[in-house]
Order: C-alpha cells, then sequence, then structure tokens
C-alpha cells in the first residue's frame, strides 16, 4: 500500500523536476541576455530561446518515463539535431531533419563565414544566418549540457560556474557599465536554480548509472562553454600581441589599417587621453602615417627610426624664407590606450617625460615604443607649427624633390570617377592651393554625409580603391572615406598626399592645471585625415570629413597684427592645423559616434532601452507567480487525472502561501480539520479531499480513481480559493508575487509547527 506522503513525494518529485526544468531554463536565459552587447538581437535570440526550451522540454519529457540517462541525453541531441536541420539546413537534409552528405559539406562555410564576421566586424555585430547557426547551435548544447549535470548529476554549483561565466564573456568582450538589472535577474536565477535541485531531492537516489554518467557531462559542459566562447566573445577580446592597428596588451589601441570604423561603432567609448596645451587650441595628436596605396588599403609608413633621445631625434622644422614658425607645448597623459606608437602633436621636435625605450621617427614625426606601450605615460610635446600666410601658401606647390614616390603613387585601376571629380571639382582653381581647398570645401558641403552605418549597408566599408568610388557615389560615410577619396583625388592632380591615423582634439573639462584647460579624448575619437606636402611649408593636414573639425585656412598677411617675422604675433586664425570645431565653445566639437550632422536637428531619445529595462524588470518580479502557475496547471491536471496526491498538494502548497502551518506530524484528516475550524474552509470539500487521499492510499487501484479526479480536484480549487480570501490583504498579494510554496516544502521545519494531531 501506498501512504499519503508516498503519493506526495511521487507528485512532489514531478513537480520538482519541472520546477528545476524551468530554473535551468531561466538560468540559461538570464545568461543569454548580455550576448545582446555583442551581436544585434534577431533571429539568432528567437532560435536561441526556442532551441533550449525544446531541449530541455525534451528532457524532461523523457525522465518521466523512467528512461536512463543516456537515453535522455541521446533524446535532447537529438532535437538538437532536428532543429538545426529544419532551421539551417533543411535544403541539404533528407526530409528536412535526416543529415546528407551535403550537409556535412554545407556547415563548414556557415562556420567560417561567422568566423570572418566576428573577427573582422565590431560589436555590436548585424545578425546574420552564419553567427545565428553558431550561436543557436552553441546555446542548445549548453541546455543539454546543464540539464544533464543538473538533473542527472546534480551539480547545480558547477552548472551555476558555467552559467555565470558564459554570462561574463560578453561584458569583458565589449567593456560597458554594470548592467545591475541583468546582474540581478541574473542572480535570481542561479539561486532559483540552486534552490529547486535541492528541493527536488526527495526522489529516490538514481540508479549507480545515472550518477557516473554525470562525470562525462561535466567534460562535455565545459567543452559547450568553451565553444560559446570560442563563437561569441574570443575575436572580440582585446589580444595579447599587437595587432595592424597597433594594440598592445589591454586596454583600446589604435588600429592604423583604416579599419576605423570597427573602433567607431563599438558601443561605449573609454576616455584614452588627457591633454592640455598653450596652443590657441586642443591640437590633433597623431599616432602614424599611412603613404602607400595599391588599390586594395593603406599601409603603414615602413621607414627609418632612431633613437628619441640620440642628438637625431625628430630634427627641427625646416621652412621657406619668411615662414613663421610658432611653438607649442602639448601635455598628454595616457588614461587608457594600449598601443605602439605615441600620440603626438604635428609638427613634433621633441618628447620628454616617457618611460621605456622609445624611438623617432623623422620622416613623418611620430614616435614608436621599441619595448612596452604607451599605457600609464605622461609626456610632453613641443611642437613647431609653421604659420605662412595665405599669399605664401598660394604661391608655393604642392610637391617637392625629397619625396618618396609612393606618396604620388596612383593605381592603375583607379576608378575614373575619382580622377573626373577631382577635375571637375577643381575646374577653375589656379594654383595647387586653392584646388585643396574647393576640394575640402565640396566634401564638407551638404552633398555628403557622415555616416558610420552607410558603408556597412551598402558594402563599401574600407578604403580601397573600389569603396572610395561607391563613396563618391552614395557620398555617405566616416573620415576614412573622406580622407581615402581626398588624398586619392590629390594623387590624380599629381600632389603627394598621406593619410594620418590619430585622434581629433578632446572635449573641454573642468579641471584646469598650471592655468590650462585640460581635454578629454575618448576611443569615438578615432580619426583619420589627409595631409598634403608643400615646398617651403612641409606637410599641410586638411579636414574633408563633413561635420568633424573646423578645415583648413590661412590669413591674409594683411590681416597678421604685428612683425610677420615675429612668431609670437601669430594668431590662432592663421593655423593650418585641424582645431576642435569652436575655439570659443571647446564642448561643441561633434562626436564621430553621432550621426547627426550641425544643422540637423537630432532626433528624441530612443525609449527602447528604457522600455527594455522595464519590461525585464517586470519580467524578473514576474517569474516567482509564473513558475508557480505553471506548477498549479500541473498538479491540476495531474489530479484531474486521478491523481490524488496532486490535488492534496494543491492544498498544501495554498496553505504555505498564505503562512498556515503544514508539519510533517499531522494526519489528512488533522489538517483538515483544522482548516475548518480555525480557516472557514468548507466541510464538504475538505470531506472530499480527505476521501480522496485516504483512498488512494490504501486502496488497492494504486492510488489512481478517475471517476473520483475531477470532484478531488475540483474541490482541492475551492479550498485554495477560500483560504487565499481569508488571508489578510498582505499576505494575499505575497501569495500571488512570493509564493513561500516555491521553496518550503510541506512538512519542512519552515512550513509551520506541530500542532496536535487529530
Amino acid at each position: 500500500m501506498s501512504s499519503p506522503d508516498g503519493l506526495a513525494q511521487r507528485s512532489g518529485r514531478r513537480g520538482g523536476e519541472l520546477v528545476l526544468t524551468i530554473a535551468v531554463l531561466a538560468a540559461l536565459l538570464a545568461a543569454l541576455i548580455p550576448v545582446v552587447r555583442v551581436v544585434k538581437p534577431g533571429g539568432w535570440l528567437l532560435g536561441s530561446v526556442l532551441l533550449a526550451t525544446a531541449v530541455l522540454a525534451a528532457g524532461f519529457v523523457a525522465r518521466r518515463f523512467r528512461l536512463p540517462a543516456v537515453a535522455v541525453s541521446l533524446i535532447e541531441a537529438g532535437v538538437w539535431v532536428a532543429f538545426m536541420m529544419v532551421v539551417f539546413l533543411r535544403h541539404t537534409a533528407l526530409l528536412w531533419v535526416v543529415p546528407t552528405p551535403e550537409t556535412f559539406r554545407a556547415v563548414p562555410p556557415l562556420f567560417d563565414e561567422a568566423v570572418e564576421r566576428i573577427t573582422f566586424g565590431a560589436a555590436p555585430l548585424d545578425d546574420h544566418v552564419s553567427l545565428a547557426f553558431l550561436i543557436v547551435g552553441a546555446m542548445g548544447l549548453l541546455a543539454l549540457i546543464v540539464d544533464h549535470v543538473v538533473l542527472t548529476a546534480r551539480m547545480p554549483l558547477l552548472a551555476s560556474i558555467g552559467i555565470v561565466a558564459v554570462s561574463l564573456i560578453p561584458a569583458i568582450a565589449v567593456p560597458r557599465e554594470v548592467d545591475v538589472v541583468a546582474f540581478v535577474f541574473l542572480a535570481v536565477a542561479i539561486l532559483f536554480l540552486i534552490r529547486a535541485e535541492t528541493r527536488s531531492r526527495e526522489r529516490p537516489l538514481e540508479r549507480e548509472s545515472e550518477r557516473t554518467a554525470g562525470v562525462p557531462a561535466t567534460a562535455l559542459g565545459i567543452g559547450a562553454i568553451a565553444v560559446v566562447v570560442a563563437v561569441v566573445a574570443t575575436p572580440l577580446l582585446p589580444q595579447p600581441a599587437v595587432r595592424a592597428g597597433g594594440g598592445l596588451g589591454p586596454g583600446p589601441g589604435i588600429d592604423a589599417s583604416l579599419q576605423l570604423g570597427d573602433d567607431l561603432r563599438r558601443p561605449e567609448a573609454v576616455e584614452v587621453l588627457r591633454v592640455r596645451t598653450d596652443a590657441p587650441s586642443a591640437p590633433y595628436l597623431r599616432a602614424t602615417t599611412l603613404s602607400r596605396f595599391e588599390g586594395g588599403i593603406w599601409e603603414p609608413d615602413q621607414v627609418r627610426t632612431v633613437p628619441l633621445d640620440s642628438e637625431f631625434g625628430l630634427g627641427r622644422v625646416t621652412v621657406g624664407t619668411g615662414v613663421r614658425v610658432s611653438e607649442y607645448t602639448t601635455s598628454v597623459e595616457v588614461v587608457n590606450l594600449a598601443t605602439v606608437w605615441l600620440p603626438v602633436s604635428f609638427p613634433a621636435v621633441s618628447v620628454a617625460g616617457l618611460d621605456g625605450r622609445w624611438a623617432a621617427v623623422p620622416y613623418n614625426r611620430t614616435v614608436i615604443s621599441q619595448s612596452g606601450s604607451t599605457q600609464g605615460q605622461a609626456y610632453d610635446v613641443v611642437a613647431n607649427v609653421p604659420r605662412p600666410t595665405l599669399e605664401q601658401i598660394r604661391s608655393y606647390n604642392a610637391g617637392g624633390p625629397e619625396l618618396r614616390d609612393e606618396t604620388t603613387q596612383l593605381p592603375e585601376n583607379t576608378p575614373q570617377i575619382i580622377i573626373d571629380l577631382a577635375a571637375e571639382v577643381t575646374a577653375g582653381a589656379t594654383n595647387d592651393y586653392d584646388r585643396l581647398i574647393a576640394m575640402q570645401r565640396w566634401f564638407r558641403g551638404g552633398e555628403f554625409r557622415y555616416s558610420l552605418d552607410a558603408p556597412v549597408e551598402d558594402g563599401f566599408d574600407g578604403s580601397g580603391a573600389e569603396a572610395v568610388a561607391r563613396f563618391l557615389e552614395v557620398r555617405e560615410g566616416y573620415c576614412i572615406h573622406f580622407a581615402s577619396a581626398f588624398a586619392l583625388m590629390a594623387r590624380s592632380l599629381h600632389m603627394p598626399t598621406r593619410i594620418v591615423v590619430g585622434y581629433l582634439p578632446g572635449s573641454a573639462t573642468t579641471d584646469v592645471i598650471d592655468g590650462q584647460t585640460v581635454y578629454s579624448v575618448s576611443s569615438s575619437l578615432t580619426h583619420a585625415w589627409p595631409e598634403v606636402f608643400f615646398d617651403n611649408v612641409g606637410w599641410v593636414p586638411f579636414e574633408p570629413t563633413a561635420g568633424l573639425g573646423v578645415p583648413t585656412t590661412f590669413t591674409p598677411a594683411s590681416t597678421l597684427p604685428g612683425d610677420p617675422d615675429d612668431p609670437s604675433s601669430a594668431t590662432p586664425g592663421a593655423t593650418p592645423s585641424p582645431t576642435s570645431s569652436s575655439s570659443a565653445d571647446p564642448n561643441n566639437s561633434i562626436n564621430p559616434r553621432d550621426e547627426a550632422l550641425p544643422g540637423t536637428p537630432l532626433t528624441g531619445s530612443n525609449p527602447l532601452p528604457t522600455l527594455g529595462v522595464v519590461m525585464l524588470i517586470l519580467l524578473v518580479l514576474a517569474l516567482p507567480f509564473l513558475v508557480r502557475e505553471v506548477r498549479r496547471r500541473q498538479l491540476t491536471a495531474s489530479g484531474r487525472g486521478g491523481d490524488a496526491a496532486a490535488a492534496w498538494t494543491i492544498v498544501q502548497d495554498a496553505a504555505i502561501d498564505v503562512g498556515i502551518a503544514v508539519p510533517a506530524s499531522e494526519s489528512p484528516r488533522g489538517f483538515a480539520q483544522r482548516l475548518i475550524d480555525q480557516h472557514g474552509v468548507s466541510p464538504d470539500d475538505m470531506e472530499t479531499l480527505v476521501a480522496a487521499i485516504e483512498r488512494a492510499s490504501y486502496a488497492p487501484s494504486g492510488g489512481r480513481d478517475y471517476w473520483l479526479g475531477d470532484a478531488a480536484t475540483d474541490a482541492a480549487t475551492a479550498v485554495r480559493a477560500q483560504l487565499i480570501a481569508a488571508a489578510p490583504v498582505a499576505r494575499r498579494i505575497l501569495a500571488v508575487i512570493a509564493p513561500r510554496s516555491l521553496i518550503v516544502r510541506p512538512g519542512s521545519v519552515y512550513a509551520g509547527g506541530a500542532p496536535t494531531t487529530r
């Protein structure tokens, strides 16, 4: 015969496994939320949720039939394969679900494409079928393994550590402020998982074969986590070696391969430098230059270096007779930048205060590390800036005898649109300077728009000749497109050009040191701009990028005060260097991450993030209610199927939720009488329930009387409603939003005292 406690335990065991399965799903979904930082929400998110749910549901159903642990895992694996085939590979499968040799040939290209997108893209990556294939597949495998580790091997702590590790990966890949809501959701889910596993331990011990099956599951779990790491986050993490852009060690780097869009599109900007200067305005800071262009990419200059502290060093600035030169000192503090190239103002003649071994590149007046990186450095840069008058610069030709051939080289396959537009835009100009000013004015006019997204959407996100041609057609892009187009158009007019990679001037802070305003430079201010070489002046920077900086101009001699030979009399308006967007208001500079340009009204703030946070908070608050409702419905269904213990459990759970003691020492009749006497429950309903549980416990039918199922379940539902209605308002609210029965078992010490048994 079965006792009431035995029946309740069997029913509780099934309910416990359901709650535990839901807890596993909640923990997996909580770990999935931060991945949105890495990949834009799309089909992969829905697919991951559906596949994880399907795998866990298959495992739950399989365990209801008391199948061995290996069989359960095989069934879950079958669901995983079927889902992946139907969603991603059905065109290669037999009957949509059976893999064929063509299926195995189709997988490597998907994998390779996803890896390429991760390697060369920037977070958040655009949703794509190849990325969805990897993420959804990895999520399904993780669900399978965590399910096995938790429900078979009974190792919730190990599973929790793995889930937490997965959730932390996107935060490492894409640093940003702590997402408190996501963290709380994950913490609640993990605690719920551990508690649910503890409650479910009432079931009999598993067979030894099931216990030992958990050992390989542990290893597979670690493997699944490694898959997620490799698929989603590892390529986005800072690499320990110098990349193409010069990144070295932790912290942002500088990408000298002109893949600056990857850096500019990163979701969170961080402060990289703090700068102060005695110049009239904060200067651009250069890292390196790129001169060689053979049609595909611009290549960083490979030129001779000398020790920075040697007698040669950066060398002095040489200009033509009558050209004034102003000396400015800029102090730079590296806050969070790891690169081999030192950001310096131009044209630098000396750098002091550096730690470690550094080399100077006299050709382009840059500084490069011979050991270590820029991280943690603080230094002073002295620059001698040539300041010719407008008449002088117009009289000089763009070119010189000491230039390298690569500065004037145009690829043989240069698109005709570059050559034609250069001739068209500069028609009517009578000297090289005016031609360049005409091009600068044309780029910064209303025909072009700054955009980080357009190059990606239209497929020309690069600096090659074809990308430049496409940019000139679309007329939307960011700094590398403006700089590349300007440089190539100038070369088509036989002018030597190169591209500089560095930083825009920062935003003014409230800090002042030695009477100088401190400027903050963020990673989003990474920039590229062109330079043109003029005889008697040297390399002159221009700013063609629409909406950024101030266009290069020179002041006529008639408007300059003082002696033109006196460097100290030079005025801010005479500088040829690009400056901040407003010398009157340093905070007015435009962030290249902003899509809006001057004169374009900014749209209102996007409400979706706030709504998302609100919805997530509501979901977290509603989770206990949802789990409790699922459990109640499952018990109701079991009760109508003839399981009297399930109907009895409904009443016990309701009593616990409203604070009524449910001790293990009390018989069903004693418990029923107490509810009638002290809480006003209907005697008829309780009599029906007591008769059902006693008959199920002692009758030879084995505990299921289908003819009594509906009556007992209806009685249990009525008693539950009566108990909740009779409880105080505060207790009723808690019973709905935070039901104690999810974590308190009937008969446990937390279920109340032990009144006298009737």
